[in-house]
């Protein structure tokens, strides 16, 4: 064979080889989009992962899932939460009694594992699980710290496994959660609608027969999505009134309505939509606002909190954001200013005058999910009907939209 066949083959031969490799390198699966990355836990060096596995190996004990069981039942707290540091040491310190005898240590060292956790509750997040739960051994204890965090689980024979953070397992699960419930208030409290309420699964604060104070309220309200992740049960959205801060470019939080605002401001919305009454802003608080701040309007802004109820804490640069590109795309018109018109009062579009894009509270990386500021449906274009404001996110999409009335 001449030279120039033979490096002619070889050469046929190693592109057939480069051909094979690149065929190897090719998947003919469906393309599936990655997970989100976990958002980054607060505190992660007081993750309870420790006290889920006493927790979850301790459910061997039949007596212990019994009392477990009982306990969750008889909780008057929404979705039949108990708090992890009252349950443990209450009626005779049995709940540590427990976890010390199941797990071959000492009462002492699962004291020293709780006073180093953060406060944490207990309960079953899914309401068809709570419902079927009957107190048998086919439990999972999981954990996480984050919304969107995938949940580390433990079952009653100790065995670790990392559950999805968007739906749960069909094992169910006793969440080890940070608390977010006010195990101080009266349980038994319900909260009250300013008028029938209907709808939605929500209600309304105030109380029947009292005075009904005028100024802004929010009758409907619906999210695309509940911005909480499985393990932490029902959202708790809020509803917050931003405004200029003194004479300074920075905005200060003037207002918050939500589950625990309390009185007129509070509502509770579990699900995707709610309807009913719930005042944002009282009239006085209007007429306050425009006569130390002439000229300048209010921002109406949603959030799904976490753990710190009626206080927006997150980063800065996300709300920034969200804020900037929505004052760009509508030409700053994206505040609000009560309005007198021919046929009744109003509150309408008004510019934004100034850049204030920061609130004055220090802001850290936290859970609090930034579902975005109110825009009237004239200044975007775009209706649903029966609601006035459309609330615009990152990246200017929407999630969700509201119903604002002067009354």
């Amino acid at each position: 064979m001449s030279p120039t066949r033979t490096l002619l083959m070889l050469g046929l031969a190693l592109a057939a080889t480069a051909a094979c490799a690149d065929r190897r390198e090719v998947s003919t699966a469906p393309a599936v989009p990655p997970e989100p990355p976990a958002a980054s836990p607060p505190d992660a060096s007081r993750r309870p992962d420790r006290l889920a596995f006493l927790f979850a190996t301790a459910l061997r004990s039949p007596a212990f899932r019994a009392y477990v069981k009982a306990q969750l039942d008889a909780s008057p707290f929404p979705e039949h939460k108990i708090q992890l540091q009252g349950f443990l040491p209450a009626n005779g310190r049995r709940g540590l009694r427990y976890l010390a005898e199941e797990n071959g240590t000492s009462e002492a060292a699962v004291e020293r594992e709780v006073a180093a956790a953060i406060p944490l509750e207990v309960y079953l997040p899914v309401p068809a699980q709570r419902a079927a739960w009957t107190g048998d051994e086919n439990v999972l204890v999981a954990t996480a710290l984050g919304d969107r965090e995938a949940p580390v689980a433990f079952d009653p024979a100790g065995r670790r496994t990392v559950l999805s953070p968007t739906a749960p397992p069909a094992t169910p699960v006793i969440a080890l959660v940070p608390v977010e419930t006010d195990f101080t208030a009266s349980p038994t409290r319900a909260v009250e609608c300013l008028q029938d309420c209907g709808g939605g699964g929500g209600s309304g604060g105030g109380g029947g027969g009292t005075l009904i104070p005028t100024g802004l309220y929010m009758t409907k309200a619906h999210f695309d999505d509940d911005f909480e992740g499985w393990l932490k049960g029902n959202p708790e959205f809020e509803v917050h009134i931003l405004g200029q801060a003194g004479t300074a470019d920075s905005l200060s939080d003037y207002q918050c309505a939500g589950e625990r605002a309390g009185g007129p401001y509070a509502f509770d919305q579990n699900g995707n939509d709610w309807s009913g009454l719930v005042l944002l802003f009282s009239q006085r608080q209007i007429d306050d606002y425009k006569a130390a701040h002439p000229g300048h309007s209010l921002r109406v802004f949603a959030i799904e909190d976490d753990d710190t109820p009626c206080k927006i804490v997150a980063n800065k640069d996300d709300l920034n954001r969200i804020l900037q590109q929505v004052d760009s795309i509508y030409s700053k018109r994206t505040g609000g200013r009560d309005t007198t018109m021919s046929s009744g009062k109003y509150f309408k579009a008004a510019k934004v005058l100034r850049n204030l894009w920061t609130l004055v509270a220090s802001f850290i990386k936290t859970n609090d999910e930034l579902i975005g500021t109110a825009v009237e449906d004239d200044v975007i274009g775009v209706f649903f009907p029966g609601f006035t404001w459309i609330v615009k996110g990152k990246y200017n999409i929407t999630n969700g939209w509201l119903n604002l009335e002067m009354r």
